[in-house]
């Protein structure tokens, strides 16, 4: 045992981490997100931050910030979109495993090593983290989220989750091999697991913090971007979306689980949030083109 905890140990003091952020207009929260990956432990890292055209102070920001625990990278591109931004990112990443994490994330201070060492014992090529909680959870809104999903109480993963096409950390080589990414809005992380044929395995022990979001106006923006995606079964797929965010349906399906949530600020919720589904569905049939 002792050998074995000798040899992992050996093992991860030769090898490092990119951590890849993809940022637009996120000038609230980056500092925040770097200031918690300041405080990582057990694992040396860079961090390559792509700036995906701002138009508010996120870059001034992020230029401004001097870490002394790891090394800042800092790119820019038109926006495009976060696929396209990580993939940017990876091409400029100069270590074995590339970590993904978003600009309103937080970390507990183990978070990098807990979810590498599955990939350095040669466990598995990549990892997700079902230790995923809500860090706005004393928000109505931000809670209305979890009910609208059927997720657990403070957390954003569905109970007896252990594989995820979601990957938060994955080997260069494997990333590289399918070239990476596919830049088409929301779908673009789960494009990376169905490029490998494989999903990432949960490194349960590594617990981080992420915002839902907590305002009408937040709300509405991201559905708008859940709804501008491709659909299974094609234009059959966008016309049952369709009739699912009608407001009928929204006010019933509404009502029924701010009673059985005992959240009233539910119905107001999933009818703005349906609105934002139906516009992005149009705009995307309109455009044929994913969301940014």
């Amino acid at each position: 045992m002792a050998k074995t905890i000798l040899c992992l140990y050996l093992s991860m003091s030769n090898k490092r981490v990119s951590v890849i952020i993809p940022v637009y207009n996120e000038e609230r929260v980056i500092i925040q997100c770097l200031e918690s990956l300041h405080k990582q432990t057990g694992v040396d890292f860079e961090v390559v931050v792509v700036d995906d055209g701002s138009t508010d102070k996120t870059l001034d920001y992020i230029h401004a910030y001097r870490p002394t625990s790891f090394v800042l990278k800092i790119l820019t591109q038109n926006h495009k979109g976060p696929g396209a931004a990580r993939n940017y990112a990876a091409s400029h990443a100069q270590y074995d495993i590339l970590v993904f994490v978003d600009a309103d994330m937080t970390f507990e201070k183990r978070f990098l090593k807990q979810l590498v060492m599955p990939i350095f014992a040669n466990k598995t090529r990549g990892t997700f983290s079902t230790s995923e909680y809500v860090s706005n959870w004393n928000n109505v809104w931000a809670r209305c989220l979890n009910i609208n999903e059927g997720w657990p109480a403070k957390k954003r993963h569905p109970k007896g989750t252990k594989e995820n096409k979601v990957f938060r950390a994955i080997l260069k080589r494997e990333f590289e091999r399918v070239g990476g990414f596919t830049p088409d809005g929301y779908t673009d992380d789960w494009s990376l697991g169905e490029k490998l044929g494989y999903e990432a395995v949960d490194a349960a022990k590594a617990v981080f913090f992420h915002d839902n979001p907590d305002n009408l106006g937040e709300i509405i923006r991201h559905a708008q971007w859940v709804g501008k995606r491709k659909y299974k079964l094609g234009t059959f797929g966008n016309i049952f979306a369709l009739i699912r965010a009608s407001l009928l349906f929204s006010i019933v399906i509404g009502t029924y689980k701010a009673i059985l949530s005992r959240t009233p600020e539910f119905l107001v919720y999933k009818v703005i949030f349906d609105i934002g589904i139906f516009w992005g569905i149009i705009k995307y049939l309109l455009i044929r083109n994913g969301a940014k």
